[in-house]
């Protein structure tokens, strides 16, 4: 995908997805993560009433058409109880989107229903929706936790949706028809990641993984669950992709990492999670995962030169840091010449020679004195 890459690393956004499927149409525009603060965001924008109980506000525009009766939605969504500012629900921090068919939502989210069926694909809105249409006269004590007649805040983002005439779900789709579904959403997203959508790509592959959920993946064996896969994986190599080029790094190695989980020798998911941590500048990190891919991809010349640039990383940085502390403790001090005698040469010269000849008369007379003796 990146033009770096050699053969083994690129073109993956290219090649998968051959085969052709046909499916119903479907919207999407680009999204964004909402941001975080402690309670419902402060919108200046209009009130628009839908119903007596809903109201709903814009944070940011979407794209398009509108979902109908029975579309297939899905959205990421925050929910605050209105009188505490209390946040009961987030999917975001899940990290697992809602679907919902819209007119077979549950009783708890026909508010919610209403707002997202008058929303735009990529649409962000804050919708107000009385108890009435919430969770009721007696509220929820199970998950979430949501207090008798209490009205709801909700910060909703709607991916995307799937036009169906007969507004099937994900769990009344046969394991073909999801993998289906999942497999032409990955190729939407490869599309619009060969056009540089990046964040639109990303709604796609989204959508994809949405499909392939952790509990339907876990049902799954043998070729079905390798077909699944097939399609997953590629989902979140081609998010980190996006968000390597977004410079994302931290949300690139966790998507990296959801395949490592699985196969734990992808290459593809080594090197672009190497790729994104020698950004953030764990070098040991970064050069642990490029030996690995370098293990099962020996020949490829993308890991060759991430593991160069590496080892010419580490070598300028120990020149400078050598320079540094050459300036930190200066040169050596250089020893201080001899201050020259005052007393000239000569006199020593007699001094020394006058030592000598005292010594040795002292000599003479002590081998005198000893003869006498004997």
């Amino acid at each position: 995908m990146e033009n770096s890459e050699s053969v083994q690393l690129s073109g993956e956004i290219v090649k998968d997805g051959d085969s052709e499927i046909v499916t119903e149409s479907a919207a999407f525009v680009r999204g964004e993560a909402p941001q975080e603060g402690e309670g419902p965001p402060k919108v200046d924008s209009e009130v628009e009433v839908l119903h007596e109980k809903v109201t709903k506000q814009i944070i940011k525009a979407g794209h398009g058409e509108k979902p109908s009766k029975y579309s297939t939605c899905f959205l990421h969504y925050k929910a605050w109880t209105e009188s505490t500012q209390h946040k009961f629900d987030d999917t975001r921090q899940e990290q697992r989107p809602l679907e919902m068919v819209l007119g077979k939502e549950k009783k708890q989210m026909t508010g919610l229903a209403i707002g997202v069926s008058n929303m735009k694909a990529g649409e962000r809105a804050l919708l107000h929706v009385g108890w009435e249409l919430g969770y009721g006269e007696e509220g929820s004590f199970s998950f979430p936790n949501v207090p008798p007649k209490a009205d709801v805040v909700y910060e909703v983002e709607l991916i995307g949706f799937d036009e169906t005439k007969e507004g099937k779900a994900r769990s009344d789709m046969t394991v073909e028809e999801r993998i289906g579904a999942a497999d032409r959403r990955k190729m939407d997203g490869n599309n619009l990641y060969k056009e540089e959508k990046l964040e639109e790509a990303m709604q796609q592959y989204e959508m994809a993984i949405a499909y392939l959920g952790d509990d339907f993946m876990f049902q799954l064996f043998g070729k079905f669950r390798d077909m699944a896969l097939a399609v997953k994986n590629p989902c979140h190599l081609n998010t980190a992709a996006c968000l390597i080029k977004l410079m994302r790094y931290d949300e690139a190695i966790a998507q990296c990492s959801m395949v490592l989980a699985e196969d734990e020798n992808n290459v593809k998911a080594l090197y672009r999670r190497g790729k994104a941590k020698a950004e953030l500048g764990q070098t040991d990190a970064a050069r642990e995962d490029f030996q690995k891919a370098r293990k099962y991809a020996p020949e490829d010349k993308a890991i060759a030169k991430e593991l160069r640039q590496l080892a010419e990383q580490d070598k300028a940085l120990y020149k400078k840091q050598k320079e540094i502390y050459k300036g930190i403790f200066g040169p050596p001090p250089t020893p201080k010449p001899k201050e020259p005698s005052s007393l000239p040469i000569r006199f020593w010269q007699w001094l020394i020679f006058i030592w000598h000849s005292f010594m040795a008369l002292i000599l003479q007379l002590f081998r005198r004195e000893r003869l006498k003796t004997n």
